[in-house]
């Protein structure tokens, strides 16, 4: 790892005992560079930063560059136009696996936090961005299929009018060997295909450890709306009632966490979660329906 070596040399980023390893970003300026990837020795997926928290809390804002170091959560006040929800740069997602974080990142793709274990200590950061495509469109929802993480894509036009069309490529992954995402398809979806008008809004865990989804077909009199529940998505599901499956999803419950940092009036922390030795948690900024600066904070 004789690069991170040289990084740090070339860098000396020191913030209280917390140092960045950025291969772009060698002053300790607030936001002004979003996380490059830097050089690695072997094929495949470059993480965009290796991170070695210390003493003060690690604070990212979301855009569409990829994640933005921040000095403190006060930058980030007014930073981002308050939009509505569907259509904000924005974690919709999280989920703990094997001791790494994957976010499901609105309007963009992927993140994943690592424990990074080898000359230092720390996290590495790796994204996996849907560039131009995933900007048109919202993320409804994100699961597991054969140990695959898989976002689903929709059109939401309740706020915007839009010419994009609704997703054909609606189910996204990623792996290892590469930063892109790529389509994935899902059999029980794929029983009602996006070229024949069906669309799928909603894709999630729920009660009874079943995974629930919904799919519509926008007729000319009336959608048809069916909802259904299923433990093995390679199967089709089997069709519940409107009730049952909006009863099935959880409730965002406050989050909380003696070393969770004060936020500013009108953010709010959105999901909390471990890696490594570090505490993770997710934050908005909100207005009724509507967002605002978004990202993520670690701690030792």
């Amino acid at each position: 790892m004789k690069w991170l070596v040289k990084i740090k040399r070339a860098c000396g980023l020191l913030l209280a005992g917390l140092f960045i390893f950025l291969i772009a970003a060698c002053s300790r300026s607030t936001e002004k560079t979003p996380l490059n990837s830097v050089p690695v020795s072997h094929t495949g997926a470059k993480p965009a930063a290796v991170l070695q928290t210390g003493g003060i809390p690690l604070w990212f804002r979301l855009t569409e560059e990829g994640p933005v170091l921040l000095e403190s959560i006060e930058d980030a006040a007014f930073s981002a136009a308050l939009v509505p929800w569907p259509l904000a740069l924005h974690i919709r997602f999280m989920h703990e696996k094997d001791g790494e974080i994957i976010l499901a990142v609105n309007r963009d793709g992927f993140i994943k936090l690592s424990p990074y274990k080898g000359e230092i200590e720390g996290v590495t950061l790796f994204r996996f961005s849907g560039g131009e495509y995933w900007r048109q469109y919202t993320i409804g929802g994100f699961v597991f299929y054969n140990n695959n993480p898989v976002s689903l894509l929709y059109l939401d036009s309740r706020f915007l009018s839009t010419a994009s069309p609704p997703p054909l490529l609606r189910a996204w992954t990623f792996n290892m060997e590469s930063n892109m995402p790529f389509p994935l398809e899902i059999p029980a979806m794929e029983l009602f295909p996006a070229d024949e008008g069906w669309e799928a809004d909603a894709l999630r865990y729920g009660s009874g450890d079943l995974i629930y989804y919904r799919v519509v077909k926008r007729n000319d009199a009336r959608p048809e709306v069916l909802m259904f529940s299923t433990a093995d998505l390679s199967q089709a599901g089997d069709e519940i009632s409107a009730e049952v499956f909006f009863n099935s999803a959880s409730h965002r419950e406050e989050i909380s966490h003696p070393l969770l940092p004060q936020l500013p009036e009108g953010f709010f922390y959105t999901g909390i979660g471990r890696v490594g030795d570090n505490l993770f948690a997710s934050w908005e900024e909100q207005e009724d329906f509507n967002i605002g600066a978004a990202g993520f904070v670690l701690i030792k």
